[in-house]
């Protein structure tokens, strides 16, 4: 019987039972202690930024605390990209928000600068001025941030960045997540490393990450007796979940080299797939660590559509998955309002994300490679080099 081939499963580096004994031996269990504060340390270091980060129980979290640092309350409106997870939208509803979701532009499939400048002259014209801008780098493909940044700048409304696939990944030299006021990292079991569930918050100021860790742990006030002048949340990070982080930091450089690899590895085969297109780089301002990887099939070419790949996946117990439906398309958000055209509805009709874990096998691979052969390809054979 075969095994499953996940999309993008958990991947071990070692170390982590290292640090998780260690939090046992010395009894630190709760969301505070040695693991935490070095798994901080680790992600500053590994931003090459002046970052102050906070680690948390989401990326959903730090969003949402993002939000509050921003000042978003009550019948504000935030900006948001509309191709990306529900998790990026959720926390504008938590606040009492409403969200302008933005169209995707072609060559990265994140916020089109055009649409968002569009937005934010519309919104202002009806007298409601956007508090903040939620940029996604789409499975790891860093956005057009110097246009998106320009504009941000020109209205006065901060930039959050959702980075919650793109640790790892770089625009003109420098990491994503540390371009807005606040980035966003997530660590859930899918992601580039994990701590089985987990976030962090990148700030630019002490004092943001000062406020951000009080309002994650209940903003009690400082007394002898629980004292809360402000509501809190329950959002920190435990030392357990820390300590895996500070094993999967040790082995997060490998893990975007393998993702990378991957990525190689469906360019080659693709290469001359008629209608088949590999999501990638438009240039080489843009770095990305290629979390998933995903191709998109123009039907008319390759005869064969994303559905019929998807399904002949699903004979060979190999999951892939299509991409994000945009949140201007979802149930949960159909009254809100939407600028762009149909570039992101165009790609979510015809694109799918392919299994890209680093600890997929040659004989992984090679079933990979099998089936997109013989769904999109006159091809027979292709063999993983070993």
């Amino acid at each position: 019987m075969k095994l499953k081939v996940w999309l993008s499963s958990p991947h071990m580096g070692g170390n982590e039972l290292k640090y998780i004994n260690e939090a046992f031996d010395a009894n630190w269990i709760a969301p505070l202690g040695p693991n935490v504060d070095g798994f901080e340390q680790d992600i500053e270091k590994f931003l090459s930024g002046r970052v102050k980060v906070a680690a948390l129980s989401s990326g959903t979290a730090a969003l949402h605390l993002a939000l509050i640092e921003c000042n978003v309350g009550h019948g504000d409106e935030v900006i948001c990209q509309s191709m990306t997870f529900s998790a990026s939208a959720n926390p504008i509803a938590y606040q009492g928000a409403t969200p302008v979701f933005i169209d995707s532009e072609k060559d990265t499939w994140n916020m089109c600068p055009d649409a968002l400048q569009e937005a934010i002259i519309d919104r202002m014209a009806k007298g409601k001025k956007p508090k903040a801008i939620i940029v996604v780098h789409l499975y790891g493909m860093p956005a057009k941030m110097d246009e998106i940044l320009s504009i941000a700048a020109e209205y006065d409304i901060p930039v959050i960045e959702d980075s919650a696939e793109s640790l790892g990944s770089k625009y003109k030299g420098k990491a994503c997540g540390t371009f807005g006021r606040f980035g966003i990292l997530s660590f859930n079991g899918n992601k580039i490393i994990t701590t089985s569930g987990g976030g962090a918050l990148v700030c630019h100021s002490q004092e943001d990450k000062e406020k951000a860790v009080f309002l994650s742990t209940q903003a009690r006030d400082n007394a002898p007796h629980y004292q809360h002048s402000h509501i809190g949340y329950n959002y920190r990070m435990s030392n357990i979940s820390a300590g895996i982080g500070r094993g999967q930091m040790e082995v997060l450089a490998d893990r975007v080299e393998g993702r990378r690899k991957m990525h190689d590895f469906y360019a080659e085969i693709c290469k001359d797939m008629e209608g088949v297109e590999l999501f990638s780089e438009p240039d080489s301002d843009f770095y990305s660590n290629h979390w998933l990887s995903v191709i998109t099939i123009d039907e008319t070419k390759a005869l064969k559509t994303r559905e019929d790949l998807r399904l002949a996946f699903l004979e060979e117990d190999i999951e892939s998955r299509p991409i994000w439906k945009p949140m201007h398309l979802q149930p949960v958000f159909e009254d809100a309002p939407y600028y762009g055209g149909k570039v992101a509805e165009t790609l979510f009709g015809n694109s799918l994300c392919l299994p890209s874990g680093t600890n997929l096998s040659d004989e992984d691979r090679e079933r990979i490679a099998k089936v997109m052969i013989e769904v999109l390809s006159d091809k027979k054979e292709y063999s993983v080099s070993r």
